[in-house]
């Protein structure tokens, strides 16, 4: 237990549920994406160019009231790197080894500065429920100071130049997480999800581009920045967000009464106590079933919080860093079961 309590105490902040309207939106992220001017991109740049963008925002960053720390990802073993893609903290593509890839991770793991990833700079500013304008007005002033020493590339037609073009302008990508389990028990989440994307948003899964929605988990992001201000961006998204937390809000009314509905919840509550071994993506879904069930009421002896932080801590990199070794599929599935059990009990 000593090496699962020190795991939990390792968990980021935004993981702590605590946020406005945490029981459908887990968290809010700002991201920018700059470039410094008169150095070629990442992907195609030598190890000297990195080495020096590396050094260069690294002295931007030197101050004592961000109290950021400075990683060199191609110091952290492979685990240590997959535990920072499992947090949200860096991009899968960021986690892959490779020389001058770096990242400055604050104490909370609120702020995370990628360096030397698609872009020279990704700075991202994560908060704990509906907190879009509070992740902004954190990443902004970080953005100004580092702008006031060092030479972004930029262009007065196109705003900030980046190695997308779908991140040209204001170079920002604002999302939310949301978790919207009535939505999908009903069959509506996908006409919603679809109208979404109508508007100009994109809908990703629980790890971003690429990846697939487990757990009834989706990421909801602006896909143009070009034309757009910084403010016209995340409060069209926080006006379309509000309307998702709406129409889940009447799906899980219209639950209240369905028997089927509560019977899935509680066989889903049993299997998560008494399961002898459950893969992740299994123990994702229960693990959404379940805190729908505490959010409706149906289950009253779990805190909602805990069901937060197990949906980081069952991940393969978190199971195998609390037993200090790498474990294959089969041990990381009965460890798995044995750190939900633990969890359910406190």
């Amino acid at each position: 237990m000593g090496e699962e309590n020190k795991a939990y105490s390792s968990l980021s902040h935004w993981i702590s549920g605590d946020g406005p309207d945490s029981e459908i939106v887990m968290s809010s992220r700002i991201r920018l994406a700059r470039n410094l001017k008169d150095f070629v991109y990442p992907n195609i740049a030598d190890t000297e160019s990195r080495k020096k963008v590396s050094e260069a925002v690294k002295d931007a960053l030197t101050s004592e009231d961000l109290c950021l720390h400075y990683i060199q990802m191609s110091d952290l073993p492979e685990l240590e790197r997959e535990l920072l893609v499992e947090k949200h903290l860096v991009s899968p593509i960021h986690a892959e080894n490779g020389t001058g890839k770096d990242v400055f991770i604050d104490d909370k793991e609120s702020i995370s500065i990628m360096v030397n990833e698609e872009d020279h700079i990704r700075l991202q500013v994560l908060k704990p429920g509906m907190q879009l304008n509070k992740a902004w007005e954190i990443a902004s002033e970080i953005d100004d100071r580092l702008e006031q020493k060092l030479d972004f590339a930029f262009s007065e037609r196109w705003g900030y130049l980046t190695a997308c073009p779908t991140n040209v302008g204001t170079g920002l990508r604002a999302s939310v997480m949301v978790h919207l389990p009535a939505l999908n028990f009903t069959n509506n989440a996908a006409k919603l999800l679809s109208a979404v994307s109508r508007l100009g948003l994109a809908i990703r899964g629980l790890y971003g581009e690429g990846s697939e929605s487990i757990g009834n988990i989706y990421q909801i992001s602006n896909q143009v920045t070009l034309g757009h201000t910084e403010m016209d961006i995340i409060e069209n998204l926080n006006s379309v967000t509000s309307e998702i937390i709406n129409q889940e809000k009447k799906a899980r009314e219209g639950l209240m009464n369905d028997i089927k509905v509560k019977d899935r919840i509680r066989r889903s509550y049993g299997v998560l106590r008494y399961a002898y071994q459950i893969s992740s993506e299994e123990a994702m879904n229960l693990i959404s079933h379940v805190r729908l069930g505490i959010d409706m009421g149906i289950i009253n002896d779990v805190d909602p919080r805990v069901l937060g932080e197990l949906m980081i801590l069952i991940r393969p990199a978190h199971i195998q860093k609390i037993h200090g070794r790498e474990l294959d599929i089969v041990e990381r599935d009965i460890k798995r079961a044995e750190l939900i059990q633990n969890r359910l009990s406190i």
